[in-house]
């Protein structure tokens, strides 16, 4: 029965693409798609037997579902809109499952504006990354009324390997912005290790063994560590949508009125990332700034 659902994509990035991707795999019908780069929709409809729709409307007239994977709190603000072309054309009795990492605030709006306009909302925050997205197997932090979840949990089972639920909507982006605030901090934290390692000669897969069976071990190590090593930044999850993602937590702390000192020295080092013209390295390209014989000044010097 849920193999019948029409689903309609919003947001054609790499999670986003690799997500319908599984779901096609999966006899899902992906019926719509549509990105800001309209070339990219048009490969991707071709790819997946879908339509590169036009307009947001279009999207929400020709699915049942629709999965938003779109980048900031402004995105989230313009597809979901009020006034003119907008996801929320037309959509009563439709769901939205909408999976960007963006503040509690923007996913408790975005419900609001569903509810008036008679359709569902849930925030699905996800952890994992492309490979995951592509086989089905991202850790879903899941936000949302109970009987929405319910209905559309298989969909949710095909998308993921693990569920957590987590109350009404802004439970799953307070989550999520705790996790990837601390696997921010790790990888920062990471990268100063190996540097200093590198500064004081010793071997680096040696520190890297030495880590993994001590106090240092993390899973950052192990997705991360032989990339900082070998200055092998190939994007999964990018230095700029870290930097944006610290601020997040940042926000949230302020809120909390409370100092995160590690947090807004991470969110330091990701920002200098970004206006160096390294934000679309991946995050573990923060060890360009904390080896010392790399030159990480001109984004062109990296081999």
């Amino acid at each position: 029965m849920q193999k019948q659902l029409r689903i309609g994509f919003v947001g054609l990035g790499r999670m986003g693409l690799n997500m319908a991707r599984n779901l096609f795999d999966r006899g899902y019908p992906i019926t719509q798609v549509h990105d800001v780069n309209r070339l990219h929709a048009e490969k991707a409809a071709s790819e997946l037997g879908s339509t590169a729709a036009k307009t947001l409307g279009e999207v929400t007239d020709g699915a049942d579902v629709v999965i938003t994977v779109v980048g900031n709190d402004s995105d989230m603000d313009r597809i979901f809109s009020e006034t003119g072309d907008s996801l929320l054309s037309g959509s009563s009795g439709k769901i939205f499952l909408n999976c960007a990492t963006v503040l509690p605030k923007t996913h408790i709006e975005t419900e609001r504006r569903c509810r008036k306009a008679g359709a569902k909302s849930l925030e699905v925050s996800m952890a994992g990354s492309i490979p995951q997205a592509r086989s089905g197997s991202l850790f879903l932090i899941v936000g949302g009324e109970k009987e929405t979840i319910d209905r559309i949990l298989p969909l949710l089972e095909d998308l993921s390997s693990s569920i957590v639920l987590m109350g009404p909507v802004g439970q799953a982006a307070r989550m999520k912005a705790l996790v990837n605030m601390v696997m921010n901090i790790n990888t920062a934290g990471l990268a100063e290790g190996l540097g200093l390692a590198d500064a004081l000669g010793l071997d680096l897969t040696l520190v890297r063994e030495v880590f993994s069976k001590t106090g240092a071990m993390s899973r950052v190590l192990e997705t991360d560590g032989a990339d900082m090593q070998n200055r092998d930044h190939e994007v999964y999850f990018s230095a700029s949508h870290a930097a944006k993602d610290a601020h997040i937590a940042i926000e949230l702390a302020h809120e909390a009125n409370l100092s995160l000192p590690l947090a807004e020295a991470t969110a330091m080092q990701y920002d200098r990332m970004v206006r160096m013209g390294l934000g679309e390295l991946d995050k573990s390209g923060i060890s360009e700034l904390t080896f010392r014989e790399r030159t990480p000044d001109r984004a062109e010097n990296r081999p």
